[in-house]
C-alpha cells in the first residue's frame, strides 16, 4: 500500500499516517527521547576499514585507538569514529585521497598474550566507500521523500558517533555499554552490571536520541577459587578442601570454560600472563602428572608448585584448569579477569535476583537515565563536537491521550453484567461468565504418594473448585470426578491414559479433562504432561500447584476456573458491539501470529523455530483457534502461513456460517528491517489462502507489526496522572513527536503496571485496505486488551498475539526428544522437527493452550 503525494514521490512502502486521532483525554507525559539540537551541516564521510589479522570488535577498537594516536598528524588531527567492524566516519575528507593503507604494532598488555609471545602487528586498509549527503536525510525527517539507503547510512554514522567515545572507554555488547558501578552480585559467582543503551531514531522534522537502561550478567571477577565455591553454591572454600565428586567436576567445568584468567604466582614483577580455560583435569592437582623435563622428569602439579615456587597448594584434592595443551594451573594460583560478559542462560536463581535489580519504579528508572545521561556526557565528547552534533539534556515531553474504557459484559444473571472497569482490573465477585461450559467427564490425578490425609485435601480442594465453578456460571455435571495418585518421576504417559480411562468408565463419555496436581514449578513434569495430553491423548488438563490444594482460597479457583471454561470451549466475557464496531459490523476475522526461536547459545543448530497463528471464532473475537507449524531454525517469515491461514478460515465458516468479509492482521516479533520481506512474504500467503478457498474470494486484508522489544518509556509528568505503581494509566496513547516521520505508527500503554516500569507496545501498520483512521485502530485495539480470557485485568498487547505466543511456548514442549531436567541445559534438547507431536484436531479448535 505505497502511498503517492500529490507530488508524486513515494514516502513509504507501507502506509502512511491517516492523521492524528482525537478520541480520549489529553495529557502530557515525558519520553526517554532526547532531542537532537543540530546535526551535522556539512556532508559526513565514509569509509570501509579492514584490519588484518581478523579479531573481535573490542580488540578492534584497541587497535582504532593505537592507529588515531600514531598517525593524528596524518590524519590532519580529523576525529573519526568507528563502529568496531568495518565503518569509519568522518566530518571531513581524510588527507589522503582514496585509499591507503597503515601498519601499527599493539603494545604489550593486551591481555592474551604470553610473555613468549612477540608483539602483534596489525595492517588497516582504509577505502573511501561514498559521502553522506545529510540534506537526503532533512528531506526524509520533513516528509519531502522516502527512506534510501543513504537516509539509513547517515542514520548510521549519526549512531555510531554517538557510541563512539562510550565503547571506547566501557565494556559495550550491542547497542549498550555497561560499567561495573552500583553493580550487585546475582547467584552463583555472577554480578550484574548497569548498562545505558542508545539509538539515534528519525522522528517528524528531527532525529532524537533513545536512551535506556539495560543490565546484563558478568562474572564475578577476583579469585578463581572464591568463584567456585559459589557456582557449586558451598558455604565457604574451606568445603573444597575435600576435592570435588564427579557430577560437581562436569558441572564446574560447564559453567566455567571459555573464562579468561590470568596467574598469581609468579609475583608482581612480571607481567601478569593471561590464559582461557579449555577445560577441567579428571584428577585433582596431587594426582595430575606432567613431564617437568629438566626439573625431573615426570611429577604432578601439586609436587612441582611446592619445588618451583615454594608453594604449598591447600586445594591439592581439586582439578587442574587446563589452559593450553599440558598446561595445567592449579585453581588457587588463578584470578578471573573482570567484566567478561556471561552468556549461558541464567538459572531461576540468577534470573529472579535479576529482576530485582532491572525492576525499577519509573521514578527511579527517569532518574537513572539522566545520570546515564551525565556519564554519556555528549556536551564534552570531542568527537560530537568536531561533526557539530548538539544533544538537548532534558527527556522530551509529548503529547498523550488516555482512551476511554470500554463496556464489558458478562452474563445477564451477574451483579453488574455489565460495566465499566476502573483502573484496569476488576474482580469476579458476584460475576457469572458469558458461556458456561460443561463439564461432566473428568479424573484428578496427583502427582505425590497417597495416604488418607492428602486423599481429604484432594477432596476438599475439588468441592471448593466445584462449586466456585458452579456459582461462576460452568454447569458441573459430575461433583466427584475419580481421583488417582502417580508417581511424579514415573511414566506419566501411562499415568494419563488411566486417568483418560478412569474419567471415561466413571462419566461413560467422552473425557474432557484431567486436573493435573503437581508437586512443584519444575518444568520437565509439566512439559511431559502438556505433550502426553496435547499430542498423545487429545484432552484438555489443567494443572494447578500442590500448595494451593492445602487451603483452598476462592479467588485462586475463580482463576482456575476461567482457565478451564475456554479450554472446554466456553466464553468468559465480551465486549459490547458498539466498543468493536469494525469486528461487529459485518463478519471479520482476526488473526495473530508469532514465531519464536531457539535460544540463543542453543548447542545443536537443528533447532528449529516455531510459527503459530492463532485466529477469532465468532462476532464477538473471544474464542480463539489455533495453528502451529514447525519450521527451519532462526527464520522469521511464517513458511507455511498459506496452509495455515487457510485451516482457520475454514474454522471460523464452520463455527460462524460466514466466510470473513476482513481480516485484521497483528503480527509479533518483526524488526524494522524484516518489515518489507515479512509483509511481502506474508500478505501474499494470506491472499494464496483465500483464493485456494475459492477463487472469487477477496476479504480485505490490514497488516499490523505490535512490538515489544523496544526502548521506549513513558514517564507520568505528576502523581495525579499516574496509576499506582507510578505508570501511565492504561489507555495511554502517543502517535506523535517520537513516532515514524510519515508511516501509520503509535505507542499504546494499555495495561496497569504491576512492578518496575511498564513498556508501551509499539502498533506499526504495514498494509492497510481497511482504511482505518488513527482512532479506530487505536481504540480497537485498546478494547481488545480487555478480552484476555486468563485474567481480570487489561493486557498489555492485543489477545490475538498473546495467544500465539502462548501456543508457541507450548508448542515447545511437544517435542520428544527435549531435556527439561536443568535450567541451564534446556537449550540442549535434540528437538528437531521430526521430534514434535501434532496437537489432535479436537484440541486445535478451543483455546487448549491457556
Amino acid at each position: 500500500m505505497a502511498h503517492t503525494p500529490s507530488g508524486g514521490v513515494q514516502l513509504t512502502e507501507f502506509v502512511k499516517r491517516p492523521g492524528l486521532g482525537r478520541e480520549g483525554r489529553p495529557l502530557k507525559v515525558r519520553a526517554n527521547f532526547f532531542e537532537v539540537l543540530t546535526l551535522p551541516q556539512q556532508d559526513l564521510h565514509h569509509y570501509d576499514v579492514t584490519i588484518t589479522p581478523d579479531v573481535p570488535p573490542a580488540l578492534n577498537r584497541r587497535i582504532f585507538q593505537q592507529f588515531e594516536d600514531m598517525f593524528r598528524a596524518d590524519l590532519s588531527n580529523i576525529r573519526t569514529v568507528f563502529d568496531g567492524r568495518k565503518n569509519i566516519f568522518a566530518p571531513k575528507p581524510l588527507p589522503f585521497g582514496d585509499a591507503r593503507t597503515f601498519e601499527l604494532t599493539l603494545p604489550e598488555d593486551d591481555g592474551i598474550t604470553s610473555s613468549k609471545r612477540p608483539p602483534r602487528n596489525f595492517v588497516l586498509k582504509i577505502k573511501k566507500a561514498g559521502t553522506i549527503r545529510m540534506e537526503v536525510l532533512h528531506r526524509f525527517l520533513d516528509s519531502k521523500q522516502g527512506l534510501t539507503n543513504d537516509c539509513l547510512t547517515a542514520i548510521m554514522a549519526l549512531d555510531v558517533l554517538i557510541r563512539h567515545k562510550p565503547s571506547m572507554e566501557h565494556t559495550t555488547v550491542g547497542r549498550s555499554f555497561y560499567t561495573p558501578q552500583g553493580s550487585k552480585p546475582l547467584f552463583g559467582g555472577v554480578e550484574v552490571w548497569q548498562g545505558y543503551y542508545q539509538s539515534a531514531r528519525p522522528t517528524p522534522r528531527k532525529m532524537m536520541i533513545n536512551i535506556d537502561l539495560s543490565a546484563t550478567a558478568f562474572y564475578e571477577g577476583g579469585q578463581l577459587i572464591q568463584m567456585v565455591a559459589k557456582v557449586l553454591n558451598k558455604r565457604n572454600v574451606d568445603e573444597l578442601r575435600r576435592g570435588l565428586n564427579d557430577r560437581d567436576r562436569v558441572k564446574l567445568e560447564k559453567a566455567i570454560k571459555n573464562l579468561k584468567i590470568c596467574v598469581t604466582h609468579r609475583g608482581e614483577t612480571t607481567k601478569k600472563r593471561r590464559f582461557k580455560i579449555m577445560k577441567l583435569t579428571q584428577t585433582p592437582a596431587n594426582h595430575t602428572n606432567f613431564d617437568a623435563g629438566d626439573q625431573g622428569g615426570t611429577m604432578d602439579v601439586a609436587t612441582y608448585f611446592n619445588r618451583q615456587y615454594n608453594t604449598r597448594l591447600g586445594f591439592a584434592a581439586l582439578p587442574c584448569v587446563v589452559v593450553r595443551k599440558n598446561v595445567f594451573l592449579p585453581m588457587e594460583v588463578c584470578e578471573v579477569i573482570p567484566g567478561q560478559r556471561h552468556i549461558r542462560k541464567l538459572n531461576d536463581r540468577q534470573t529472579a535476583d535479576m529482576i530485582k535489580f532491572t525492576c525499577q519504579q519509573p521514578q527511579m528508572r527517569a532518574n537513572k537515565i539522566r545520570q546515564g545521561l551525565d556519564i554519556l556526557n555528549y556536551r564534552g565528547n570531542e568527537y560530537m563536537q568536531q561533526f557539530g552534533m548538539r544533544v538537548a539534556t532534558d527527556m522530551t515531553v509529548v503529547d498523550a491521550r488516555v482512551l476511554p474504557v470500554p463496556t464489558l459484559n458478562y452474563h445477564a444473571s451477574s451483579t453488574d453484567a455489565s460495566f465499566v472497569p476502573n483502573g484496569g482490573v476488576w474482580n469476579l465477585r458476584g460475576k457469572r461468565v458469558a458461556t458456561g461450559a460443561t463439564l461432566g467427564s473428568w479424573a484428578v490425578i496427583a502427582f505425590d504418594r497417597e495416604d488418607d490425609l492428602r486423599m481429604n485435601t484432594i477432596k476438599g480442594f475439588i468441592q471448593e473448585l466445584t462449586v466456585t465453578c458452579s456459582d461462576t456460571g460452568m454447569n458441573i455435571m459430575n461433583k466427584t470426578p475419580p481421583i488417582m495418585h502417580a508417581n511424579p518421576q514415573g511414566d506419566i504417559e501411562n499415568a494419563l491414559k488411566q486417568a483418560w480411562l478412569r474419567a471415561g468408565n466413571a462419566a461413560k463419555a467422552q473425557p474432557q479433562l484431567i486436573l493435573c496436581i503437581l508437586p512443584n514449578t519444575g518444568v520437565p513434569l509439566y512439559a511431559e504432561i502438556k505433550r502426553v495430553s496435547d499430542t498423545v491423548i487429545g484432552v484438555a488438563t489443567q494443572c494447578v500447584q500442590k500448595k494451593h490444594t492445602l487451603r483452598p482460597n476462592k479467588q485462586y479457583c475463580a482463576n482456575v476456573c476461567l482457565k478451564i471454561n475456554v479450554k472446554l470451549g466456553g466464553m468468559n466475557s465480551f465486549l459490547k458491539a458498539t466498543d468493536i464496531p469494525f469486528i461487529s459490523d459485518r463478519p471479520t476475522i482476526l488473526m495473530g501470529a508469532d514465531v519464536t526461536h531457539p535460544a540463543p547459545g542453543a548447542s545443536n543448530n537443528s533447532r528449529p523455530s516455531i510459527a503459530s497463528l492463532c485466529a477469532s471464532m465468532d462476532a464477538k473475537a473471544s474464542r480463539y483457534a489455533a495453528s502451529i507449524r514447525v519450521q527451519a531454525g532462526k527464520e522469521e517469515i511464517i513458511v507455511d502461513l498459506a496452509n495455515m491461514a487457510k485451516e482457520l478460515l475454514k474454522t471460523f465458516y464452520q463455527t460462524c456460517g460466514r466466510k470473513p468479509e476482513r481480516i485484521l492482521f497483528y503480527r509479533d516479533g518483526v524488526s524494522e528491517g524484516q518489515f518489507s520481506a515479512v509483509l511481502n512474504s506474508e500478505i501474499k500467503a494470506v491472499k494464496a489462502a483465500c483464493t485456494a478457498l475459492d477463487a472469487q474470494y477477496k476479504p480485505t486484508i490490514t497488516f499490523v507489526v505490535v512490538q515489544k522489544r523496544h526502548h521506549t518509556r513513558f514517564f507520568p509528568m505528576n502523581k495525579n496522572e499516574s496509576d499506582r505503581s507510578g505508570n501511565c494509566l492504561p489507555g495511554t496513547v502517543v502517535e506523535s513527536t517520537i513516532i515514524h516521520p510519515t508511516e501509520f505508527d503509535f505507542y499504546l500503554q494499555s495495561h496497569p503496571g504491576l512492578q518496575g516500569t511498564s513498556r508501551p507496545t509499539h502498533y506499526h501498520v504495514l498494509y492497510d485496505e481497511n482504511n482505518f483512521n488513527a482512532d479506530s485502530l487505536q481504540t480497537l485495539s485498546y478494547n481488545l486488551c480487555y478480552l484476555y480470557a486468563r485474567c481480570t485485568r487489561v493486557v498489555s498487547l492485543v489477545p490475538p498475539v498473546y495467544y500465539a505466543d502462548l501456543v508457541c511456548s507450548r508448542a515447545r514442549f511437544h517435542s520428544r526428544g527435549e531435556n527439561w531436567s536443568d535450567t541451564e541445559s534446556s537449550e540442549e534438547g535434540t528437538g528437531s522437527a521430526a521430534s514434535f507431536g501434532v496437537v489432535k484436531p479436537d484440541l486445535q479448535k478451543v483455546m487448549y493452550f491457556m
